[in-house]
């Protein structure tokens, strides 16, 4: 079974969900040997370095948990000559994911990753909650048209646009990526959230106000949405959202999807790539249409 990028295997890690450069200071050569994930997706770049949001930064909530990190990072000149050699050592391929305000500044992202021999692929992250600019520019089919006609033309590598679940019409978003270039189709990114401050109830808990919603209590979102993308759009897609189990990834495959995310699972278990690979390879074919509560229906 091939899958895209040509990855030996369908599950890969959900951007800024997984430290591997953490990873590898804790592991050491066992990283290398058993990386989680057939294929490594960077943590958000940006040009400029950034702090992200006040803090508190997390709630935790019985089905997951709202984050408002607000893309903190290094920026494009320290990525570069820290982060970049490190990740080339994890022995897959490597996909960048960077966020700009603005086309031009993608344009200067996707010009420093597009030519670098360490990158196998762009993820352009147009759909981040935390970051107000990021949701303007991926929650209406104009503004991803007019980002790919920029940016197109400035690599031969692949772009991934990561969709914004925050619209009304993700598949309208879709069909206008596929049809201004882009590659493949990531989805679904987190979900705009709030929680109350517990002692404080009329103000909100987070330093940002909302987060970003994730972990299962989104998954049944992000099948659907996948299936409605499916439905317009003949591109590859990654599909993630929720996704602790193999069970998980399989629906988000039978839904559409070429490729599986893990993120929030990563939290609680490191090695949830490795294992969620490992049952999906068990899973019996002749299961493929049972659904995952078939003994509740029954």
């Amino acid at each position: 079974m091939s899958f895209f990028l040509g990855l030996d295997g369908p599950i890969i890690n959900a951007s800024g969900t997984f430290d591997a450069i953490a990873a590898q200071r804790a592991f050491g050569d066992a990283l290398h040997d058993r990386c989680p994930f057939s294929a490594f997706v960077t943590k958000t770049v940006t040009n400029e370095p950034r702090q992200g949001n006040p803090p508190p930064r997390l709630w935790e909530q019985g089905a997951g948990m709202i984050n408002s990190i607000g893309l903190p990072n290094k920026g494009r000149e320290r990525f570069l000559a820290e982060d970049l050699p490190q990740l080339a050592e994890l022995g897959v391929p490597l996909i960048v994911n960077v966020m700009a305000p603005d086309a031009a500044g993608f344009a200067t992202l996707v010009e420093t990753f597009g030519s670098r021999e360490e990158v196998t692929a762009l993820e352009l992250n147009v759909s981040c909650p935390n970051v107000e600019t990021g949701l303007d520019i991926g929650a209406e089919p104009s503004g991803v048209a007019s980002l790919l006609d920029a940016v197109r033309p400035l690599t031969d590598l692949p772009l991934i646009v990561k969709l914004t679940p925050n619209t009304a019409a993700p598949a309208e978003v879709a069909a206008a990526a596929e049809a201004h270039g882009a590659d493949a189709l990531s989805l679904i990114n987190t979900l705009r959230g709030m929680a109350l401050h517990p002692r404080h109830p009329s103000e909100p808990w987070l330093g940002g106000g909302t987060g970003g919603v994730s972990g299962p209590a989104i998954r049944q979102v992000a099948l659907a949405q996948v299936r409605a993308v499916r439905s317009r759009v003949s591109l590859p897609l990654i599909g993630m959202g929720g996704v602790q189990t193999g069970r998980h990834a399989r629906d988000l495959l039978l839904a559409g999807a070429q490729l599986v995310a893990v993120g929030t699972e990563s939290f609680r278990d490191p090695l949830a790539g490795a294992r969620i690979a490992e049952e999906l390879a068990v899973l019996d074919p002749a299961d493929e249409e049972i659904p995952a509560n078939a003994d509740i229906l029954a």
